[in-house]
């Protein structure tokens, strides 16, 4: 894979909160750069979210719209979301995870993706913008979820 990029952010809040938030689709586009909707388009097999679940999103990439369905390949309640493209302009494989720290919970979102045609000339661009985009992506779920409600 040409893109393969981590971020990670010690967030001083318990992982069941932190997790519970950023691993619930309906939450993408509030915390998740670019991304404009978000649907569960295919339940789990046993119903909901969760293994075999399908996310259709639409976001905004380098200036381009882009629309991809994610399959849930991995779940595991407040720890880990893992997630590879079923359909969309590139492979991708998104994991979140959530791990328990004394300060808090550290949240780690990595993108492993290829590049082909149009985004295969902006690879090097492409793993700035995606490095800088979920560094952003922590930023703005801590900043969501210390914000008085």
């Amino acid at each position: 894979m040409t893109i393969d990029e981590t971020a990670e952010r010690l967030i001083p809040l318990p992982a069941e909160l932190v997790a519970g938030y950023a691993m619930d689709w309906r939450n993408d586009a509030e915390w998740t750069q670019g991304i404009r909707t978000a649907e569960l388009t295919r339940e789990a097999d046993g119903g909901g979210f969760g293994v075999g679940a399908e996310v259709t999103r639409t976001a905004y990439f380098l200036g381009k719209r882009i629309d991809y369905v994610l399959r849930v390949a991995d779940y595991e309640r407040s720890r880990l979301l893992d997630m590879v493209s079923v359909a969309g302009p590139m492979p991708m494989h998104v994991t979140y995870t959530f791990t328990p720290h004394p300060r808090g919970t550290l949240a780690r979102i990595r993108v492993r993706g290829g590049t082909g045609g149009y985004y295969r000339l902006a690879a090097p661009i492409m793993a700035r913008k995606v490095r800088s985009s979920i560094a952003k992506d922590l930023r703005d779920l801590e900043h969501r979820l210390r914000a008085p409600r």
